[in-house]
């Protein structure tokens, strides 16, 4: 069964809270940046002009993503969004679920008129950093990184969407 995906709706509300509560409490602890993220999820992302999506296979939510205006915009003239809460069902992992919310938010991105994505994660999560690396996102180095509101995010991506086909990315 294959997976799709499209835009959250409100019904998808608890399968997105509970998806990403299963991975952040698998491998961290739930920080109160979650906590603000999930509980108010609506204003903490759809208000602040951001998009939700939501991977479905057989009619169920195995997987979802978020994309909004960055935390922490660094100025530079270029319009930043920032890729967050990306999860998929513990028991489906390795099923491209990851890869179609990964080209839908970049589709999403592109949609939104963005110039580059910018995201962050732990090293722990190889899986997740591969999807990254694969989908074009480069590595900050230390020089470049943003401030981050989580004590678990030790490593930060960038991708410049121009240097990026919609090919390429899966779209």
């Amino acid at each position: 069964m294959p997976v799709s995906t499209r835009i959250y709706q409100a019904a998808d509300r608890q399968a997105f809270i509970d998806l990403n509560r299963d991975w952040i409490e698998e491998y961290f602890v739930l920080e109160d940046s979650d906590r603000k993220q999930l509980e108010e999820l609506e204003a903490s992302i759809l208000g602040k002009g951001g998009q939700i999506v939501i991977a479905e296979k057989g009619g169920v939510v195995v997987g979802t993503g978020a994309i909004l205006p960055p935390h922490d915009d660094p100025g530079d003239g270029r319009k930043w969004l920032e890729i967050v809460k990306m999860a998929a069902r513990k028991d489906l992992r390795g099923q491209g679920i990851g890869q179609a919310v990964m080209a839908a938010l970049i589709e999403q991105a592109r949609d939104m008129d963005a110039d580059a994505i910018w995201l962050e994660t732990n090293a722990d999560l190889t899986a997740a950093i591969r999807l990254y690396e694969r989908n074009g996102f480069r590595h900050l180095g230390p020089d470049e990184l943003w401030p981050t509101p989580y004590a678990r995010c030790n490593v930060q991506m960038v991708l410049t969407l121009s240097s990026v086909t919609p090919a390429q990315a899966g779209v």
